[in-house]
């Protein structure tokens, strides 16, 4: 089998979008080394994000890069015999079909559609035809999440029979436990506290840190590290975190190396992720492997990652939040049952069984093409 990738995002993004795409195929081509994989991509990658075990693709001379990803990566596609294409990242290439060409197309989320106020006009507009030419076009559609699947049916019209629901693993380097002496490197790096809440994620409204902060007003004696960019949000946030003097208590982590991270969870008290909406949450995924146990909110996918083990709280309700806070830190039985069943509900995200489901869908489809 030979399957063509949009290389776009395992190319040039260091985070979301971009950790999935790499992560995906470097999972195929340890478990499936017999098969063929080949990323298009726009631009060569820098050495970090580079698979070594995959061949690339290039346009070429072209005027407009852009134009190629669309349009004309089909000859490309068609020269090189490619079975089939997988769109990693919410969209394909115009006129797959008519060429002959079986395809599938991961779709994250369509958070655009549900929040819009978070995203440009402009933004909704694009997402929204890119998004649902490739859920009506491709042959198959990959959701992340049960929550996108119902999400693609109910706002595309997408036939239930056509998505499949594939989760996704962290990185690996989050399943090992990280040394005593890396830990004490890393808090003194970063200038941990010693005993502190985690959230990581883009600091943007959506993710909701705010009521990590309101919450802090009723929690004695622990402090919050955040990891994430910043945008104009944090502001809001950094406002009031000074307005109710909290600035020693809550810190903001800049440029961490992504090595760092393990160290980071693993040294934490919890994990903290209200976010009112995502398409997965692989922050929550990361925390269960680091042994630390997970407050998420309701609302969206966030069960479908943390598990029965995790903690579920209203995204508006700080004082539930600050309530189960205090809940698991002066209550040891209750955080290593929360750490020991969150243990356990990570059999849903083995490299192994995700990689194989994957590649049988593959099969699938490109058996159906040759009917």
């Amino acid at each position: 089998m030979k399957v063509g990738f949009d290389g776009k995002r395992a190319t040039q993004n260091i985070t979301g979008l971009g950790n999935y795409s790499r992560y995906l195929i470097r999972l195929l081509t340890k478990f499936h080394p017999h098969n063929q994989f080949l990323i298009y991509a726009i631009t060569i990658p820098p050495p970090e994000l580079a698979i070594s075990e995959v061949e690339y693709r290039y346009p070429g001379k072209q005027l407009i890069k852009s134009y190629w990803r669309s349009f004309g990566i089909i000859k490309n596609l068609l020269r090189d015999n490619i079975d089939l294409f997988h769109g990693l990242s919410n969209e394909i290439p115009y006129s797959l079909k008519t060429a002959g060409i079986p395809t599938v197309v991961t779709i994250h989320d369509l958070i655009f559609i549900r929040y819009p106020q978070y995203y440009s006009f402009i933004d909704r507009l694009i997402y929204k035809y890119k998004y649902r030419y490739a859920a009506l076009h491709a042959d198959k559609v990959i959701a992340i999440s049960k929550q996108t699947k119902q999400d693609l049916m109910h706002y595309f019209g997408v036939n239930e029979d056509k998505i499949e629901v594939i989760y996704q693993d962290c990185d690996v380097i989050f399943h090992q436990q990280v040394t005593s002496l890396m830990k004490d490197e890393i808090k003194k790096k970063y200038q941990l506290p010693e005993k502190y809440l985690l959230n990581v994620g883009t600091i943007e409204e959506r993710k909701n840190l705010m009521l990590i902060a309101k919450a802090l007003l009723r929690i004695d004696n622990i402090h919050l590290v955040v990891v994430g960019r910043e945008t104009k949000y944090t502001l809001t946030v950094k406002q009031f975190i000074k307005q109710n003097q909290l600035s020693e208590r809550v810190h903001f982590l800049h440029n961490v190396a992504h090595c760092d991270l393990p160290a980071i969870y693993q040294h934490a008290e919890l994990l903290i992720y209200p976010s009112r909406f995502e398409g997965f949450g692989i922050p929550i995924v990361e925390a269960l492997h680091s042994g630390i146990p997970v407050i998420a909110a309701k609302g969206s996918c966030l069960e479908e990652a943390g598990g029965p083990g995790s903690i579920y709280i209203d995204p508006d309700d700080d004082v539930e939040l600050a309530k189960q806070v205090k809940g698991i830190i002066d209550n040891n039985e209750t955080k290593m049952k929360m750490v020991r069943m969150g243990k356990q509900y990570l059999d849903n995200f083995k490299s192994k069984l995700i990689s194989d489901q994957t590649i049988h869908l593959y099969q699938n489809v490109i058996d159906n093409a040759k009917r």
